[in-house]
């Protein structure tokens, strides 16, 4: 019985520890959203490896929780709409557990002659 405990024991501790290797491998998502103007913005969502997400949804929820835009994400990775005029955030939503948020007051236009290639694309 001694010998079963011990085999059982190391399992479990194996099993653990797989476990947390494959949740450090796991690739979190991280959105970033920019002024291209006034009135429209531009988001890319990518991994934190920054590894393009094409196809994957990006909402844009008003702060009484009504999605106002919903879309995904075009083959570079982002996603341009007109800004809407009540107070609102931006979900990047890559399955359960696995979402940025962005907060309407963090999205400004990007730095002078700074801006991401992303952000120059049409």
């Amino acid at each position: 019985m001694r010998n079963a405990d011990r085999i059982l024991k190391r399992g479990l501790a194996l099993a653990c520890m797989m476990l947390a290797a494959s949740a450090a491998l796991a690739h979190e998502p991280v959105a970033k959203c920019f002024l291209l103007n006034d009135t429209t913005v531009r988001c890319r969502g990518v991994t934190n490896d920054d590894d393009p997400l094409p196809g994957a949804r990006m909402e844009v929820i008003a702060h009484d929780g009504k999605t106002l835009i919903e879309g995904k994400l075009d083959a570079n990775s982002t996603l341009t709409f007109k800004k809407p005029a009540q107070p609102f955030y931006v979900l990047f939503d890559t399955g359960p557990g696995l979402q940025s948020v962005v907060e309407q007051d963090e999205i400004t236009a990007p730095p002078p002659g700074r801006a991401p290639s992303w952000l120059r694309k049409p």
